[in-house]
C-alpha cells in the first residue's frame, strides 16, 4: 500500500516508518521540517513532503494516492488553547483526506474510560478520535493506555520515579488501574491496521496482558531493575499541577509534559473490549516485565531510536541561523572562541559530538544546571532531556535545552537553543585544518526580541564570557589528552 505518516520526527512516528518499509509498504512522511529526518536510517527510502496539518500546507500533495494515513500529531504540551489546536488540526487533516478520496485515516489516542470528567489532555485525545470517526473517510483509532518503550514519556517518567525515589509520598493516581502496552505491540497493531477490511469505521482499545496500579508498576519495575522494593505512601494533597511540577524535578520530563501524563493517570484506564485482535489474530502481547525488561535492554545499550523529547517541542523556536545580519534587525550577537588543539581533527570531534547529556558541557557544571533549573522555572524544558545515543548526534535530536540543528560529521555541529529566552540563540562548535594543525572554532549566537532581549544579553555577556571561554579551553584539551570518548 500506499501510506502516509505524520508526526514521523516523534515518537511513536519515528518507530512505525521502519516497521511500514518492513512490511512492504510505500511509505510517505508530512513533516513540518523535512531537515530533521535527514539522518534517519531510513530517509533515503521514503518520500517526504513539507506541510502542516495546523494550516493544512502540503496536505492535498502528501496525500494524494494513499490508502492508509496514519495521523500522530499531538500538542502534548502545547499550552493555552492546545485542545483547539487539536481539533482544527485534525479537521483540516479530515477534509484533506476526503478531497484526495484516502482509503483510511489510523489514529492513536488514549484509553479514556466512559461517563467520567476527562482531564483536558484525554478530553482532546477523545475530541480528535471523534472528528476522524465522524469524517466521511472510514477511520481506525485505537486507545492505547501507558506505553512502556525505551524513550516513551512514560517509561521515562516511570523509570525516573522508580530508581531515584526507594521512598516517595505519592498522590491518589498511584492506585489508579491501568493496562500498559509495549511500544512494539502498538506498532504491530498500527501497521496490522491497514489491513483491516475497507468498511472498519470505529475505535478499538489496545493495552498488554495485564491490569495494574501505578504502584504495582513502580515495584515490578524495581523487581525488574534489581533494585530494592520502594516505600510508597500515597497522599491525598497532591493536584496533578503539583504532582507534574514533583515529576519535573526527579526526572527528566518536563513539567508541561509531566502534566497531561498525570492527569490522564487520574481515570482508570482499562480495556473494555478487545475486538481487534478477533480482526486481526490473537497475537500474544508482551506481559509488563518483558516489556519493562526490553525497555531496560535498549537504554542500557544505548540503542533506543527515538525519544519522547524526539518531536519539536511546542512553541520552540524554529527558525534556522540566519546567514545575513539584516535578517536580525541589524543585531545578532555574537561570542566566538577559538582554539588551537593538539590532537588530530577526528578526536576532536569525537569530543564535540560527545557534548551533553551525562558528559555535560565541560564547563561550570552548576551554572548549567542552575540554568536548567531556571528554565523548568519559567516553563521551558530545562537540561535533563540529556541524549538519545552517548556517542552520535542526528538533525533534530534534543540535546538538554537544544536541538541539532545542522551537523556535518567531522566538520560542524550546530545547536538551536530550545530554553526559554527573550530571543533566538544558537551554539556552533566546528574543526578546521590551517596550516596543518587542528584549530577548534566556537560561535555563540543570539537574536535580541525588542528590548528584553538587549538588556538580557548585555546582563549574560560576562558569565558567557566566561562559560563559553572555559567550555573552548576544555574542550580544546580533552581531544588533546584523551582518547576518543565510547558508548
Amino acid at each position: 500500500m500506499r501510506v502516509l505518516v505524520t508526526g514521523a520526527t516523534g515518537y511513536v512516528g519515528g518507530r512505525l516508518v521502519p516497521r511500514l518499509l518492513e512490511a512492504g509498504h510505500h511509505v510517505r512522511c508530512l513533516a513540518r521540517t523535512p531537515e530533521k529526518l535527514r539522518d534517519h536510517p531510513w530517509r533515503g527510502r521514503v518520500e517526504v513532503v513539507k506541510g502542516d496539518v495546523s494550516d493544512g500546507s502540503g496536505l492535498d500533495e502528501a496525500l494524494t494516492g494513499v490508502d492508509t494515513a496514519y495521523y500522530l500529531v499531538h500538542a502534548m504540551a502545547g499550552g493555552r488553547g492546545f485542545a483547539a489546536q487539536d481539533a482544527e488540526g485534525a479537521r483540516t487533516f479530515a477534509r484533506a483526506a476526503e478531497r484526495a478520496d484516502a482509503g483510511r485515516i489510523v489514529y492513536l489516542g488514549g484509553l479514556a474510560p466512559q461517563g467520567e470528567a476527562l482531564s483536558a489532555h484525554m478530553a482532546s485525545r477523545t475530541e480528535v478520535g471523534d472528528i476522524f470517526l465522524a469524517s466521511p473517510v472510514p477511520a481506525v483509532v485505537l486507545r492505547a493506555a501507558v506505553i512502556i518503550g525505551s524513550g516513551s514519556a512514560s517509561f521515562e517518567m516511570l523509570r525516573h520515579l522508580t530508581e531515584r525515589l526507594p521512598a516517595m509520598t505519592t498522590p491518589r493516581w498511584v492506585r489508579s488501574r491501568v493496562q500498559p502496552i509495549a511500544v512494539r505491540d502498538v506498532l504491530r497493531l498500527l501497521v496490522e491496521s491497514a489491513d483491516l477490511p475497507p468498511d472498519v469505521d470505529r475505535t478499538f482499545d489496545v493495552g498488554g496482558p495485564e491490569v495494574l496500579t501505578y504502584a504495582e508498576m513502580i515495584q515490578r519495575f524495581a523487581a525488574v531493575a534489581g533494585i530494592s522494593r520502594r516505600l510508597i505512601i500515597p497522599v491525598p494533597v497532591l493536584s496533578p499541577g503539583l504532582s507534574s511540577l514533583w515529576v519535573g524535578l526527579i526526572t527528566p520530563v518536563p513539567p508541561s509534559i509531566a502534566r497531561p501524563l498525570v492527569e490522564s493517570l487520574r481515570h482508570d484506564s482499562v480495556m473494555r473490549e478487545d475486538d481487534l485482535s478477533d480482526l486481526l489474530g490473537d497475537h500474544e502481547r508482551l506481559r509488563f516485565d518483558e516489556a519493562v525488561k526490553l525497555a531496560l535492554r535498549r537504554v542500557n545499550e544505548a540503542n533506543v531510536d527515538t525519544r519522547w523529547s524526539s518531536a519539536a517541542w511546542p512553541s520552540a523556536p524554529s527558525d534556522p541561523l540566519p546567514t545575513d545580519p539584516d535578517w536580525a534587525g541589524g543585531s545578532l550577537y555574537t561570542d566566538e572562541c577559538t582554539r588551537t588543539v593538539d590532537a588530530p581533527p577526528e578526536r576532536l570531534w569525537s569530543v564535540i559530538e560527545g557534548i551533553g547529556g551525562e558528559r555535560g558541557w565541560y564547563s561550570w557544571p552548576l551554572a548549567w544546571a542552575a540554568r536548567g533549573w531556571i528554565d523548568i522555572a519559567v516553563g521551558g524544558v530545562g537540561l535533563r532531556r540529556g541524549r538519545r545515543d552517548p556517542v552520535h548526534l542526528r538533525v533534530g535530536d534534543s540535546l538538554d535545552f537544544w536541538r541539532v540543528e545542522e551537523i556535518e560529521p567531522g566538520r560542524l555541529l550546530r545547536l538551536r537553543a530550545e530554553m526559554r529566552l527573550p530571543g533566538l540563540a544558537w551554539l556552533e562548535m566546528s574543526v578546521e585544518r590551517e596550516d596543518g594543525r587542528t584549530v577548534y572554532r566556537q560561535r555563540a549566537l543570539f537574536r535580541p526580541r525588542g528590548l528584553a532581549g538587549h538588556l538580557y544579553w548585555k546582563a549574560v555577556t560576562l558569565f558567557h564570557g566566561l562559560v563559553f571561554g572555559d567550555m573552548a579551553r576544555n574542550i580544546a584539551a580533552r581531544a588533546s589528552r584523551e582518547a576518543p570518548p565510547t558508548a
